[in-house]
């Protein structure tokens, strides 16, 4: 795990750096609470002043709770140390991404905003680099996951050049991992993983359309409290939960197809 703790916190802690420079700062980012749907209560401090979009970071909630399970689970017997690896970078990918989205409510500053916009590339790309594992049979390639990863942090180079370049890198990371997905699925799947593939991709559609679609559905009394921006985070830390059901059972049916041989 000491080895995953480092891979991760290393390269986060450079794009801290990097984020609070000024190399974002025609970055295109909202800013102000007029993004949210969901109303701001005055008398609450800052850090909780969209109630219902902060209480879903929250240590004890969401994505670290998620992560914490998956990074400490105990898998099969026949789960390598290379499969491990790659299960807990991932885990802790989700862990280090919930206070990023909760200090990005709680300042509205521009740094949070990039860093929130930043890591979640990354972090699909190594949905593409864990499925890319378990088509090789679980043979392990590091350079092909730093050249990843690498290509995928450089990939928000494109939010400097046009307004909407982070959406074009999220869309392709997206739909270059939903490719992946689909294809080891077909590899090594059953209908386990099918039904963890259908709901990966159900979440998927849902962390993006209801974020896009947030303030449309506040005219709706269902949407007004609770919005569509919370409910987004939720399908977030759902995609991530079944992402790993997914991509863990196919790990384990990869390993074993390859001992069978």
């Amino acid at each position: 795990m000491k080895y995953a703790l480092l891979h991760v916190s290393l390269p986060f802690l450079v794009c801290v750096a990097v984020a609070n420079t000024s190399l974002f700062n025609n970055v295109m980012v909202d800013l102000s609470y007029e993004h949210y749907a969901e109303q701001v209560v005055d008398s609450l401090p800052g850090f909780l002043a969209m109630p219902f979009n902060s209480i879903i970071n929250v240590v004890l909630l969401g994505y670290v709770v998620m992560g914490l399970y998956w990074l400490f689970r105990k898998n099969s017997s026949e789960e390598t140390k290379e499969s491990r690896y790659v299960r807990q970078v991932f885990a802790l990918m989700a862990i280090f991404y919930a206070p990023v989205q909760w200090t990005r409510l709680a300042t509205m500053r521009r740094a949070p905003a990039v860093l929130d916009q930043w890591v979640t590339l990354p972090i699909f790309a190594w949905v593409s680099v864990w499925c890319s594992f378990i088509e090789g049979g679980a043979s392990w390639r590091p350079w092909f996951a730093l050249t990843t990863q690498l290509g995928s942090v450089l990939s928000y180079g494109l939010a400097l050049v046009h307004a909407r370049g982070f959406e074009v890198a999220l869309g392709g990371h997206i739909v270059y991992a939903v490719h992946k997905g689909v294809r080891v699925h077909r590899l090594y799947g059953d209908h386990l993983s099918q039904r963890h593939l259908v709901l990966a991709l159900v979440s998927c559609g849902g962390f993006v359309g209801l974020k896009l679609l947030d303030h449309w559905l506040a005219r709706y009394a269902l949407f007004q409290c609770v919005t569509g921006h919370f409910w987004s985070k939720v399908c977030d830390v759902l995609q991530f939960h079944f992402s790993f059901c997914l991509l863990t059972c196919l790990s384990e049916r990869s390993q074993a197809r390859q001992k069978a041989r």
